[in-house]
């Protein structure tokens, strides 16, 4: 395996590993560097892949510098190097939801996290990340995404998952691939929340998708979250 290292937004950057071994076409795990005083990731991977991942980030920044880590839900391709990258990073700290921490993060971190409050912000210094509680969007009770205010970059997690390897950032539609995606694994919770909680994220208007598995995107992120809403709401009303 190997780390691709791509700026997709000014001083935030995409860390890919392509696995070919999954699903017909491979999949990446992309983690998100986010740089500023306080630089942050989104994502540890796996703790296979920390290695890889974690030389990656040194080749940016010193390791040790990393204040934040964070990740969407409690999954191993979400957190599984949390404890890894506590180790390499003396002065980081885990921030998640609040429930997140209460259920499952204040036992499994090596040090104590920090509970971020539904629409808490924290000021990494030149960046400002807003914290949007998503429960089981697309899955996972104390799941989140992030939204980077000063760039407009929303790092959605597993949602608009693609399989392959594309290009790290693109502007192309997404939705078909997308919903290949859902269709192969199944992946998302399909409630009555679903579909709403997707379209207060369309919203934001973010420039910039930041995307756990397949590309990032910078077209039209609104109405690609719409087009993501939709069908799911097509999918619950099959399913009901």
């Amino acid at each position: 395996m190997k780390t691709r290292i791509d700026e997709i937004a000014e001083r935030i950057y995409r860390l890919s590993t392509f696995v070919p071994e999954i699903g017909p076409t491979g999949f990446t795990f992309n983690q998100f560097l986010i740089d500023a005083d306080e630089p942050a990731i989104f994502h540890t991977g796996p703790r296979r892949m920390f290695p890889d991942v974690s030389k990656a980030i040194s080749t940016l920044i010193p390791l040790d510098q990393l204040r934040f880590i964070m990740f969407g839900h409690l999954e191993a391709d979400e957190c599984g190097a949390m404890n890894l990258f506590l180790g390499a990073a003396p002065n980081a700290r885990v921030a998640h939801t609040a429930i997140g921490c209460m259920v499952s993060i204040d036992d499994l971190a090596d040090r104590p996290p920090t509970p971020i409050a539904p629409d808490g912000t924290i000021d990494l210094g030149g960046r400002r990340i807003r914290s949007i509680d998503t429960p089981h969007v697309p899955h996972g009770w104390d799941a989140h995404v992030l939204y980077e205010e000063t760039t407009g970059t929303l790092f959605c997690g597993d949602l608009l998952t693609q399989v392959g390897d594309g290009p790290a950032l693109t502007g192309n539609d997404l939705i078909g691939a997308a919903m290949e995606a859902e269709d192969m694994f199944g992946a998302s919770c399909l409630t009555p929340q679903t579909a709403p909680t997707i379209r207060g994220l369309a919203d934001l208007e973010p420039a910039t998708l930041a995307i756990m598995h397949g590309s990032s995107y910078n077209g039209n992120a609104g109405k690609a979250l719409h087009a993501l809403a939709d069908d799911y709401e097509r999918r619950l009303t099959l399913a009901t």
